[in-house]
C-alpha cells in the first residue's frame, strides 16, 4: 500500500470513530504532536498514549463518531505525506464544530511514525473550557 493510501485509510478509520482501528496504524515509537498550546490534546503523545490519553478524551468531547475529517489536498514524497483537511462535527453540548487542519505524517512500512497536526487553535480555545 502506498504511503498516501495508508494515510487516507488512517483518516477514514479516524472519521469512523473506530479508535481501536486507529491504534493499529501506530507502534510504540510513533508520535502525534498537536502543535498548539493551552488546548485539549496539546503536546506530543507516544505509542499507546496516542489513542488512550489523547484521542479518546478529545474525541469524547464530541458526539459519537465525530468529528469527521474531510481531506481536501494530499502531497506525498519520500515517506512524508502532507494533508490539508477540514474537521466537522458537533460537540456533546450541541455546539457545531468546523476547523481547518494541516497534517504532516511520516509513514514507514505501513506504520505511521510521526504526525504533526496544525489547526486554528484560537477557534478551539473559544469553544472549549
Amino acid at each position: 500500500m502506498s504511503d498516501e493510501a495508508v494515510v487516507r485509510s488512517f483518516f477514514a478509520t479516524l472519521s469512523s470513530g473506530d479508535l481501536d482501528g486507529v491504534a493499529a496504524f501506530f507502534d510504540a515509537a510513533s508520535t502525534w504532536t498537536v502543535c498548539g498550546t493551552e488546548i485539549p490534546g496539546a503536546g506530543t503523545h507516544r505509542g499507546s498514549a496516542i489513542v488512550e490519553e489523547f484521542l479518546r478524551p478529545v474525541r469524547g468531547m464530541f458526539e459519537p463518531g465525530q468529528p469527521k475529517v474531510e481531506i481536501t489536498n494530499v502531497l506525498a514524497a519520500g515517506g512524508w505525506v502532507a494533508v490539508e483537511a477540514t474537521g466537522r462535527g458537533r460537540f456533546r453540548t450541541g455546539t457545531p464544530y468546523e476547523n481547518h487542519y494541516a497534517f504532516w505524517l511520516k509513514v514507514d512500512g505501513g506504520t505511521i511514525r510521526t504526525i504533526r497536526e496544525y489547526m486554528d487553535t484560537h477557534y478551539i480555545a473559544l469553544l472549549t473550557p
